[in-house]
């Protein structure tokens, strides 16, 4: 079986990760959304909660499966036996940095190949960061996550204007 990770934090989910991953699930018999557990960023969501808002927004990929890892990403590879790494790819500066991320996993995993995906001209501008401080200041994102995801940053961010009211 061909197995392919899809890596990231995912906090949260976007309509561009989602493009990704049911692009990605067309050409593998597996893909595996693996979540980092513990990246070196500000998360608003949970390892858990991330894992369930992917679950559920990628429902109807039968060929998706969401898994939580920690530690080196071409380690996790190698446990699921996964022989690609797909990633997403919006700018310039994206191929810069997975250029480099490349050259270290290879090193590290010489078998595991990258395949990276073009984001989707719709999608080129969109970052969970991006996504999350739009959020924040009221804007419009409903066209730019899944309905569930949409949902959970309204409740976190509504619990995050109480709790700065108190």
């Amino acid at each position: 079986m061909t197995i392919a990770l899809y890596p990231g934090s995912f906090d949260p989910l976007t309509n561009g990760h989602l493009d990704v991953a049911t692009r990605a699930a067309k050409l593998f018999e597996k893909l595996v959304i693996g979540i980092y557990a513990t990246p070196s960023k500000n998360l608003m969501f949970s390892t858990q909660e991330r894992l369930e808002l992917a679950r559920e927004a990628t429902v109807h990929l039968h060929n998706v499966e969401v898994m939580s890892f920690s530690g080196l990403t071409t380690d996790f590879a190698r446990e699921l036996g996964a022989k690609t790494m797909v990633r997403g790819m919006r700018t310039g500066s994206d191929f810069e940095r997975e250029f480099d991320l490349a050259m270290m996993n290879k090193r590290l995993n010489p078998d595991l190949e990258l395949v990276c995906l073009m984001a989707s001209q719709e999608y080129q501008f969109l970052s969970s960061s991006i996504l999350k401080e739009v959020a924040r200041l009221g804007g419009k994102i409903d066209n730019l996550v899944p309905p569930n995801v949409l949902r959970a940053l309204q409740k976190k961010l509504s619990l995050e204007t109480f709790n700065s009211v108190k």
